[in-house]
């Protein structure tokens, strides 16, 4: 048992964000004295506020650490309690609250402190809803996303499938990688393939088809065997994922879902971005889990991982040029330079990928026909790189005169230092030999309004430039960023604010639209290639009802599951700008995200949800057959 505890509790005040309260309970057989009171939330204290029983010593980001008055001792039993009013943001949810907390005593040594919920004093929180409803099915078979067209009559059910005689190697080979495909999803289920012939089973021919469409794949069904054809291997292996749907749904369900014995299917994906976002920055995921999660994205025939490796909270590439970025910029703790964030307590968390994992991830990923797709977040969201290379910084500018994003002061890599683009271009080289992505995400979110503007630096280049504002230093960044990417044959991918300021060539520019669904419609009439994922939707850490008691962000809202299922992207585009949407994507941002159920609560079934719109068209979806399907899929 933990020897001290913290509760917290919310309280809505009229005119403001409320007031919190913390109650710390001292549960060992000493008295407390001499210390601090170190916390992470994502309800952060304001620069102005008021707090009665303490004081604040310290804040960044979701970092807070309060002292008591002078001279308070807390006995065995007893407890010391604080309230802040003057907070950044209402609290909409239950996780709102404390996310990890340690105490500091005499001498310096941090001890553990545990916590529970934030608790709702003053008003009704509401019932969390039902997030999926019963489900039921037309048709009866499993398949997600369900295909363009279907005809079948279902039959008796194999016991498995199997290779047709003089099956060619390539084929048989693609057969194994979906069979260990399964095999990882489900370890505890019957395998749905075996290379050899058995009686019971039905005969897998694959043919290869050259008019059917790139990515494509039919599959017809007679008593006897199954005919898949494909154009391309990518088909062939969507086609041999559907086969593996269908009898898993058959053996796991079989009052609802059957195996086709008569019948067809003809399929292909709506669009060519497919897309699945993870952020390893505010939490760092082993490459075990990354790898599980890719596993994921082929199962639902999703194509595409964002990997968003860098952030303010942390650095996870291996950049041989630069060990310090992960030396430092990939650690944090209450001794190292980077500061505790949401999740880390009294210990050191670490975590990066070395070269060697990310070409494993990379390899993994290619065999199951997903590209990855690696960010690093530049100009701003820099703090793990600016503390690791202090180079990177205009030593003549005043501290005072920074901008802050997020609660981290002066956190955008300056553009006037010629540094950064030595550092940069190295970190490209290194980037290039381990991703054969077409594009490199280099992010552009987020620069806060007067970035760099008390930098003497970029003054000048300003007035060299004849450069206005932040947003015209930032768009002459980018350009740049642009060149440096096209001399190393990459395209350049970011989020929908690499258009401000003048923005960047639109050829070979791919951006996507986070902020709201109409920002999508201006990057597309302005020129550029868009992919749409609107925090109002898509954005998985959102909660997913209004209740206190539901887990979840709450900045852009919640998006309930049939929400972020019946979203339609391509809708809100006028018919001349649709040629400009690559597709949509689903991003999973892990601020809050600190153990497996809170990630699988969040992000399943609504991944899935996002697979079946970014693959069957408006008029083949169904809410009612998703759900009594989706609860059979995996999750990380």
């Amino acid at each position: 048992m933990a020897e001290y505890r913290l509760e917290t509790s919310w309280h809505p005040v009229e005119g403001s964000f409320g007031r919190l309260t913390f109650t710390l309970f001292n549960l060992s057989t000493e008295p407390l004295s001499g210390f601090s009171l170190a916390y992470t939330s994502e309800t952060r204290v304001a620069d102005k506020h008021l707090c009665n029983g303490g004081s604040l010593k310290r804040q960044l980001a979701h970092f807070h650490e309060f002292l008591p008055h002078e001279g308070l001792s807390v006995p065995p039993g007893g407890h010391w309690r604080f309230t802040v009013e003057g907070l950044t943001r209402e609290p909409k949810h239950v996780t709102a609250g404390i996310k990890s907390a340690y105490l500091t005593l005499g001498g310096g040594r941090h001890v553990p402190v545990a916590f529970g919920d934030l608790i709702l004093e003053g008003r009704e929180g509401g019932a969390a809803p039902p997030l999926l409803p019963p489900g039921r099915v037309e048709e009866p078979y499993s398949l997600l996303p369900w295909p363009l067209s279907l005809g079948m009559k279902a039959g008796n059910l194999p016991i498995v499938l199997h290779p047709a005689a003089k099956t060619r190697p390539d084929a048989i080979k693609a057969l194994c990688l979906v069979l260990e495909l399964y095999q990882r999803l489900y370890p505890a289920n019957n395998v749905p393939f075996s290379l050899s012939t058995v009686k019971g089973g039905r005969a897998i021919r694959f043919v290869t088809e050259s008019s059917i469409a790139e990515f494509a794949y039919e599959l017809r069904f007679t008593a006897h065997e199954v005919v898949l054809s494909s154009a391309d291997a990518a088909g062939r292996q969507y086609g041999l994922i559907s086969l593996a749907q269908l009898l898993h749904g058959a053996r796991a369900e079989p009052e609802i879902f059957k195996f086709p014995s008569f019948g067809a299917i003809a399929d292909q994906p709506r669009y060519g971005w497919r897309g699945c976002h993870l952020d390893v920055s505010r939490q760092f995921y082993p490459a075990a889990d990354v790898m599980r999660l890719i596993d994921i994205l082929a199962w639902n025939k999703l194509n595409i991982f964002h990997w968003h490796l860098t952030d303010d909270e942390a650095w996870r590439l291996e950049i041989k040029a630069y060990p310090a970025l992960t030396e430092i910029g990939a650690r944090r703790g209450p001794e190292e330079v980077l500061m505790p964030q949401l999740g880390d307590g009294a210990e050191l968390r670490s975590g990066h990928y070395t070269q060697d994992d990310v070409r494993r991830i990379v390899a993994h990923a290619a065999s199951l026909h997903v590209e990855v797709v690696p960010e690093i977040d530049i100009p701003g969201h820099s703090t793990a790189t600016l503390l690791s290379l202090p180079e990177l910084v205009d030593g003549q500018e005043a501290p005072d005169s920074y901008r802050s994003v997020q609660g981290y002061p002066n956190n955008a890599l300056n553009p006037a230092v010629e540094f950064t683009y030595e550092f940069l271009g190295k970190v490209f080289d290194e980037m290039v030999t381990l991703f054969p992505s077409e594009y490199l995400h280099i992010g552009g979110d987020e620069v806060a309004q007067g970035s760099w503007l008390s930098s003497p630096l970029c003054k000048a280049l300003m007035e060299r430039e004849k450069l206005a504002g932040t947003a015209e230093l930032q768009s002459y960044f980018l350009k740049r960023i642009k060149a440096m990417l096209s001399e190393r044959g990459k395209k350049l991918a970011g989020w929908n604010e690499v258009s401000h300021g003048g923005g960047v060539d639109r050829d070979g520019t791919l951006l996507m639209a986070w902020e709201k669904p109409a920002v999508g419609i201006e990057l597309a009439a302005e020129g550029y290639d868009v992919v749409m994922t609107p925090g109002q939707a898509y954005y998985l850490d959102m909660a997913q009802a209004e209740a206190w008691a539901e887990p979840g962000a709450a900045w852009a809202g919640y998006a309930p599951p049939e929400q972020t299922y019946a979203y339609e992207a391509e809708g809100e585009l006028p018919e001349a700008l649709q040629e400009k949407m690559r597709g949509i994507q689903a991003c999973i941002w892990t601020e809050n995200f600190v153990s497996h159920a809170y990630f699988n609560r969040l992000v399943f079934p609504r991944l899935a949800a996002v697979a079946e719109a970014a693959w069957t068209p408006l008029e083949r979806k169904d809410w009612n057959r998703f759900a009594a399907i989706v609860r059979m899929w995996p999750i990380l």
